[in-house]
């Protein structure tokens, strides 16, 4: 399964727009719908319908249709609807203007004032009227399901971008933890001979004392030392969590919460191999590391 972003738009028009031909479908009548849908990054699926009062009753088979396919992000659903009259004049049936006729008599028998109806306003209230009779559903639904197609394949594109960034530090944190291995015996030299420093001070110091004392103070060292020398822990560690990363970059899915709780574990042993950190260089690897996680996780946010 491809990889998605979070981020992602596509539109569409139910006539012939010539400009998104893949979300084009054939209207039933003059009129002519209009679709984008927009999504950004969020903790959960967040939808926003924004219909106007013709295709309001639609909201609760738009929502399912895109909750069937999306899973995370804040995703706002916009339609508009245009009446014939923009496609082009059409003819006013002749029921049409015998209805508007009697409403005319009927509105000046109780207001006399009252101005008589134009050929404007007569065209007016006959695109109106065809607009609210069309039947909107049959051209909704598979316009909807098109545009919702554009912006799956607008997310996949943008997920693979993500996906080769991610691969690409990836490498560049294997690399680091190759070159922070060779110097773990370097660092296990360092602190036995520290700690054989403080032994010798502690017995030093234990002379007119318990020897009781003097053991107590040599196991606080030596407990303090088998802490500190403990670095390659997190670098095995360090190098299974990418393990896990690539594996679910492959697979692909649904893998954003998982891929952001595998961030955070890798910062947290990039921030104790740096509090671990002994040597000059090895300091340097624990803060290249984690600028690499950083951006990580920057990119992980927008993977559903």
């Amino acid at each position: 399964m491809p990889v998605y972003s979070m981020t992602g738009y596509a539109s569409g028009q139910s006539g012939p727009s010539g400009e998104h031909p893949e979300t084009d479908s054939k209207p039933t009548h003059g009129g002519r719908i209009g679709v984008e849908i927009r999504s950004v990054n969020s903790r959960f699926l967040d939808l926003t319908f924004k219909l106007p009062e013709e295709l309001r009753q639609h909201e609760p088979a738009l929502r399912e249709l895109l909750g069937s396919q999306l899973k995370r992000g804040k995703v706002e659903l916009r339609a508009s609807v245009e009446g014939p009259g923009s496609a082009g004049l059409g003819e006013p049936s002749v029921r049409l203007l015998q209805r508007l006729n009697g409403l005319q008599d009927s509105v000046k028998a109780w207001l006399p004032g009252a101005r008589d109806l134009s050929v404007a306003d007569v065209l007016r209230l006959a695109s109106a009227d065809t607009a609210t009779r069309g039947d909107w559903s049959v051209e909704l639904q598979p316009l909807v399901e098109n545009t919702l197609k554009a912006l799956m394949a607008a997310r996949a594109t943008e997920g693979a971008r993500l996906a080769r960034m991610l691969q690409e530090h990836l490498t560049l944190l294997r690399a680091l933890v190759a070159k922070a291995l060779p110097l773990v015996p370097q660092l296990v030299e360092q602190q036995r001979t520290r700690f054989l420093e403080r032994w010798q001070e502690a017995m030093g110091a234990a002379v007119g004392s318990t020897p009781e004392a003097a053991q107590d103070r040599a196991l606080t060292e030596a407990t303090s030392f088998a802490i500190r020398i403990d670095v390659a822990e997190e670098l095995t560690r360090l190098d299974s969590h990418l393990d896990e990363i690539e594996r679910l970059i492959k697979k692909g899915g649904d893998i954003g919460k998982r891929l952001d709780f595998l961030i955070q574990e890798l910062h947290r042993e990039a921030n104790t191999l740096g509090s671990k950190s002994a040597t000059l260089e090895m300091t340097r690897i624990g803060v290249d590391m984690k600028v690499l996680i950083e951006q990580m996780r920057e990119q992980v946010q927008n993977i559903e």
